[in-house]
């Protein structure tokens, strides 16, 4: 670590002299500014920023006092040595109280200077060692923090009643009686806002609402806002006090237009002592509500008409796949969209319905033609206007668009083969290793079968996907372990594993140590 210093006097004979005296290069300083006064010196030390500061007292235009109050109130990081001929009290008493180091008097003898210099130079060391910890620890806990509670609550949501160790953390956090407490949840799907404010950067997006909706929130202490780990593009705001629900709902809105220009839609929940039960009464509102009105928000939905099932067109659609005629496939969804529009609810349940069997009739048909399944498709998922409303123009454009590049795939029997299977895979464990993956789920993701994936991913990394999962986290956790602030249970969380214990017993298994071991060897070896 290189060090700077600076020597403030208007005497040039005494500058001279503690260049002469200091031992520089052997307490790491290498660079050594000059300043005959200290309107000189705020100039050197703004631009140089140097760690040791040695001043006089007396000085024009700029005094040494005047100079240590500006030390101070700047919150500058240095040592500051006052060098003085003066065994005077004021300016003693004002070198302790702006927190000079230390006050050597001249003549001064090289043993004291250079012993000063050494401590002053240590210390300077370890505090820039401690500030560097906080500032990792802060880095690491406000990106493993809100990980932590995302996960809790929407596990949460997917539990049989509220675990009790997760509504003590929560009581303990918040201050609220959990457990006793009737809840609402409200939803808010961010898709439009994804698309047409952040440019599809899901993970910036719900950082920043996240942040916006809990600013709000945490004001009277009504509730908080998460991530539904769960669903893609799903933010949950449970509230535990809705005394002015209504207003406080109607400033989320506002707060979210303003921010994005998007008109959301906020699904509100019946109350419930079980959050699960308050998170599923949230879901069939927003799941059943027609998107075709612009609501702001919505408690309840009429009874929803019957939903329509591509698969029962599914024989016309071969056919008209088969004769290779784009525009016989485009009068055939014509009449597919007309139905749709006039005789059902454009929901969200509607839109998942559709786009879960186009994916099961494409990929059958693609088995069927016996060309391999592949992730490059397009897929339409912009059904929202630039003000974030609802347009069924647009849902049958690229629902249209999905079906045209389909025919044109089975025609041709051509792809580009972007990357194999297990390459995407891999690529997958490693976006989604903090969740609970499980090969049922990369199965259903990308169209294999289990038994596929599992010999083939051996024959390919020599691991099993659980062996290979475990590695990327423990890879992960042992970054984390770095930071001798972090605790290990937000280690575990951070790294995908809901049980402290069974981490450190994978742990230990597997690296050798426990994760305090390996922290300890760690800071031993620095």
């Amino acid at each position: 670590m290189r060090v700077k210093a600076i020597i403030i006097d208007d005497e040039k004979h005494v500058r001279e002299g503690l260049l002469l005296l200091a031992q520089w290069k052997h307490h790491g300083i290498h660079t050594i500014l000059e300043a005959e006064d200290g309107e000189e010196a705020k100039k050197l030390i703004m631009e140089h920023k140097p760690e040791i500061i040695f001043t006089d007292m007396r000085m024009p235009k700029l005094d040494g006092i005047s100079l240590l109050k500006w030390l101070h109130s700047s919150n500058i990081h240095c040592k500051t040595i006052v060098v003085s001929g003066y065994d005077d009290f004021e300016y003693m008493r004002n070198a302790i109280y702006y927190k000079s180091f230390d006050y050597l008097l001249k003549p001064i003898e090289p043993d004291v200077l250079n012993d000063t210099l050494e401590k002053a130079v240590h210390e300077w060391k370890e505090q820039a060692r401690t500030r560097k910890y906080l500032v990792e620890e802060n880095k690491v806990m406000n990106e493993v923090k809100p990980l932590y509670w995302d996960r809790l609550f929407s596990n949460l949501c997917r539990a049989e009643g509220e675990a009790g160790a997760a509504g003590e953390k929560i009581e303990a956090e918040f201050g609220i009686r959990f457990g006793k407490m009737e809840k609402r949840i409200s939803l808010i799907p961010i898709r439009p806002v994804v698309l047409k404010s952040f440019q599809g950067d899901r993970d910036l997006a719900f950082f920043t609402l996240t942040n916006i909706c809990n600013e709000l929130l945490s004001k009277q202490n009504d509730g908080v806002c998460f991530r539904n780990i769960h669903k893609d593009e799903e933010l949950a705001v449970l509230v535990w006090n809705d005394q002015n629900l209504t207003f406080l709902l109607e400033e989320l809105y506002t707060l979210i237009y303003q921010f994005s220009k998007i008109c959301i839609t906020i699904s509100l929940g019946e109350k419930s002592l079980s959050m699960q039960d308050a998170y599923e009464s949230a879901l069939k509102v927003c799941m059943q509500d027609d998107l075709r009105k612009r609501d702001k928000i919505i408690t309840s939905c009429n009874k929803p008409k019957p939903l329509l099932h591509l698969l029962d067109y599914s024989g016309d659609l071969k056919w008209a796949i088969r004769t290779g005629s784009p525009d016989g496939i485009k009068d055939l969804l014509q009449q597919i969209f007309q139905t749709l529009e006039s005789l059902h609810t454009v929901s969200m349940e509607q839109i998942q319905l559709w786009e879960n069997q186009f994916e099961l009739l494409r990929t059958n048909w693609l088995k069927e033609y016996e060309i391999e399944s592949r992730s490059s498709f397009y897929r339409g998922v912009d059904y929202w206007s630039e003000d974030g409303a609802f347009s069924f123009h647009k849902f049958k454009n690229e629902k249209t668009k999905e079906f045209m590049e389909l025919i044109e795939t089975l025609k041709s029997k051509k792809y580009q083969k972007e990357k194999n299977n297990m390459q995407r895979i891999e690529e997958y464990l490693q976006q989604h290793y903090q969740e609970d993956v499980t090969l049922q789920e990369i199965a259903d993701t990308f169209f294999l079968s289990r038994e596929y994936i599992s010999r083939k991913f051996k024959q390919e990394y020599n691991l099993t996907i659980t062996d290979y999962l475990m590695n990327i986290r423990l890879e992960k956790a042992k970054k984390l372990l770095e930071n001798p602030y972090l605790k290990i249970y937000e280690v575990a969380y951070g790294v995908g594993y809901g049980n402290e214990k069974y981490f450190s017993k994978v742990f230990k298994k597997q690296v050798g140590a426990t994760p305090n071991e390996f922290r300890r060897s760690l800071l031993n070896y620095n």
